[in-house]
């Protein structure tokens, strides 16, 4: 009887340690923090907020799985660099996981000098990657080419060439420092005016358009997520 007994203890004993053994850890899931820096473009102008490519692109990332509970964005209509520069003064900005920037528009509009927005721009570009903690965590994107819009038509040729300019320079100022850039220009080329293109105010991306950006943007998005 004892030795009977004792082996249903063993049994038992080593039943509740295989238990204890194998029960599987919870999984903890892991969140996201997004700061969009830019200007109009950015800020969504004549959209719902929800028509704003950067919710766009974290609504699309949710559908993926890939939760980003903190978006904070950091843009206004008619900011230059400057502008920008000055506003991210005035915050405390640190341990973002993606930073994203698009600006320069208004630097072209304005008629600024290349070289202050190329100043400007770089500086910029150095405060992203200092936020974000790596050039592997920053993205640009190209600007919009307004010329194709009822606003920019009287002038289209010569709006063109400035904005490739300065796009040019931005691509390869991010070639130089192996950061992410995107190419939404010729988004913007090829919708033109046509239907659904633009907001209300027949001068900004429509949420539809937006919706096409944050599509472009979505897998480099990703890869840059995936890492963390």
């Amino acid at each position: 009887m004892k030795i009977i007994a004792f082996i249903l203890t063993l049994f038992l004993f080593l039943t509740c340690v295989k238990n204890e053994t194998f029960q599987e850890v919870p999984e903890i899931q892991q969140t996201f923090s997004y700061l969009a820096l830019g200007d109009s473009y950015t800020i969504g102008q004549s959209v719902p907020e929800n028509g704003r490519w950067p919710v766009q692109l974290v609504a699309k990332l949710d559908t993926l799985g890939i939760e980003v509970d903190s978006l904070k964005i950091i843009a206004q209509t008619g900011w230059t660099t400057a502008n920008l520069q000055n506003a991210m003064d005035q915050e405390v900005l640190e341990d973002f996981d993606m930073v994203s920037l698009l600006i320069g528009v208004n630097n072209q509009y304005q008629g600024s000098d290349m070289e202050v927005f190329e100043k400007g721009f770089v500086d910029l570009l150095q405060r992203a990657v200092l936020i974000a903690g790596g050039t592997e965590k920053v993205f640009i994107v190209s600007i919009p080419d307004y010329g194709v819009t009822p606003f920019g038509a009287g002038n289209s040729e010569q709006i063109a060439e400035e904005l490739d300019a300065y796009n040019t320079f931005m691509q390869q100022t991010c070639m130089d420092q192996d950061i992410h850039f995107v190419d939404i220009t010729e988004i913007s080329r090829d919708l033109g005016d046509g239907p659904n293109a633009l907001a209300p105010d027949n001068l900004h991306p429509s949420a539809y358009q937006y919706n096409i950006w944050a599509e472009e943007i979505l897998p480099m998005a990703v890869e840059i997520l995936e890492e963390e």
